[in-house]
């Protein structure tokens, strides 16, 4: 007996997808979990992580923080560049900050949780703190000596022209002290929580400073990667650490510069991206080798 025509395309249906089910359901996983164990794989498959005493620390290939339980770097350890993933390296939350080279002015509002510091203001806190526990020059072109951006809100009496009446340092307040003292003539004054002052009218101006033009911390000491979970910092940042971690553990600074050459990466393929200092394996190789002073 002929089946009817609509019952014998459902039952074909039926049969390809079971079919399917089967090849992209377990046939096609199941193969790729096999060939992800065969030797040489098998490190990788399963998320390259790194065990010290029997104790997974992390992977190799998400980067993390190392500092106290009060958000502090502890110094003994190499630092990894800024996150903006969640609260710093969180898988789940990966991501960049989605601020602009025009993200210059704060936002200071009356209610501290609702303030936002620019990318500019991030810049130069990090930069700041980079050089103090480093010991180096952390100024910056643009930022001011307390660490957020060197940026004036210029207003004119005709608007973009005519002689100056009032300046704003958008990104200072009180009890700071204005980072120039005058601008053209008028007093600088410092912002005040809650204003616009670009809305009302100011000028952005921001000011360059006396700031080296090629700043000892290294660019990447300062931003986060588009992804958040960079596991590298450049070989430059490495370097700017090298004598504080000595430092902390009674090392030689030879000897550690020899374990960050034994764990950096070069350009893929030879000729793709720069060479990466991996700070995971960095820390747990300084561990192993050199006690905490």
């Amino acid at each position: 007996m002929r089946l009817p025509t609509w019952i014998a395309q459902h039952l074909a249906a039926l049969r390809a997808l079971l079919v399917f089910t089967v090849l992209l359901g377990l046939v096609y996983p199941l193969a790729l979990v096999a060939l992800g164990h065969l030797p040489g794989l098998d490190h990788k498959a399963d998320g390259s992580l790194i065990s010290v005493g029997g104790t997974t620390v992390g992977s190799s290939l998400i980067g993390q923080s190392f500092t106290d339980a009060d958000g502090n770097p502890v110094p003994r350890y190499f630092q990894s560049r800024p996150s903006a993933a969640g609260d710093g390296y969180d898988p789940t939350s990966t991501s960049a900050s989605n601020l602009g080279p025009e993200s210059v002015v704060d936002t200071i509002a009356t209610d501290p949780e609702e303030s936002s510091a620019s990318l500019l203001t991030q810049v130069c806190g990090r930069s700041k703190a980079v050089g103090e526990l480093n010991g180096v020059d952390g100024r910056r072109p643009y930022c001011t000596d307390d660490g957020v951006g060197a940026v004036l809100a210029v207003f004119r009496a005709d608007g973009l022209t005519g002689p100056v009446t009032r300046v704003v340092s958008v990104n200072q307040v009180a009890p700071a002290t204005p980072f120039v003292t005058s601008y053209q003539g008028v007093a600088v004054e410092l912002a005040k929580p809650g204003e616009d002052y670009v809305a009302a009218g100011g000028v952005v101006t921001p000011i360059r400073g006396d700031a080296p033009a090629d700043p000892a911390v290294p660019g990447d000491a300062v931003t986060s990667s588009a992804s958040g979970l960079d596991p590298q910092i450049s070989p430059a940042y490495a370097e700017l650490q090298v004598n504080r971690v000595a430092r902390e553990r009674g090392a030689d600074p030879a000897a550690v510069r020899r374990l960050i050459d034994e764990h950096t990466d070069g350009r893929g393929l030879g000729f793709m991206g720069e060479p990466g200092v991996n700070v995971l394996e960095l820390n747990v190789a300084l561990d192993r080798q050199f006690a905490a002073h």
